[in-house]
């Protein structure tokens, strides 16, 4: 209730804190932060980025537009693939490999993904014919998710609507659509997205392991 979900401290400091961290470790140095619910809070503790040496600007949405349409306020051209990340992710990636293997792909966009396992807790019954083939007892099921972390070309930002709720997923189909697909990169260092209580707890005894 009374902060941004960014900013919940993970091991010693606020996530967003330890995401810029994680990008400078690469030279990263230019960051801009999209930023509604609370907003001043963000900005008042990161200021203009030079504690971490780096230039912070900000993104200010009047309204919430989703995990892309913030994208279209960014006033500016760019001429170097940008990277956008979810706030809640904490992530070991390797940024210079992402941003090589994405120029090295030529998509116009690379999303990172992440194999999520599910173990359905019963035997599933599989059926032919009204008639019993198999019984597999809890079976473990293997997805890709989108992990929160996406590498841009720059001229794909022309294709966000202005002012508008836009999620990644509508970016994504309008590329397939143009027959541009966007490619994926495997995340197979630590990776955690911090939604849900459980995990929240999780990043935080990970934290010191994984991040001093």
């Amino acid at each position: 209730d009374d902060i941004p979900k960014p900013m919940l401290e993970v091991g010693d400091k606020p996530l967003l804190e330890t995401i810029i961290q994680e990008f400078t470790r690469y030279n990263f140095s230019r960051f801009y932060i999209s930023i509604n619910y609370r907003a001043n809070v963000i900005a008042e503790y990161f200021g203009d980025g030079s504690k971490w040496n780096a230039e912070i600007r900000y993104i200010r949405e009047k309204d919430r537009m989703g995990t892309a349409g913030a994208l279209s306020l960014l006033d500016e051209e760019f001429s170097a693939p940008i990277v956008v990340m979810n706030a809640d992710i904490l992530t070991k990636v390797n940024f210079d490999n992402l941003v090589h293997y994405h120029v090295e792909h030529d998509a116009p966009v690379t999303m990172c993904v992440r194999e999520f396992d599910f173990q359905i807790p019963y035997g599933v019954v599989e059926i032919d014919d009204n008639k019993i083939e198999r019984i597999a007892e809890k079976p473990v099921e293997k997805y890709l998710i989108n992990a929160g972390v996406q590498v841009l070309d720059p001229e794909v930002l022309k294709l966000i609507p202005k002012h508008a709720f836009f999620d990644f997923p509508e970016l994504i189909d309008i590329l397939s659509a143009r027959n541009t697909p966007a490619s994926v990169f495997p995340i197979m260092e630590y990776w955690m997205d911090i939604g849900r209580f459980d995990d929240y707890r999780k990043a935080n005894a990970d934290f010191f392991e994984h991040f001093l």
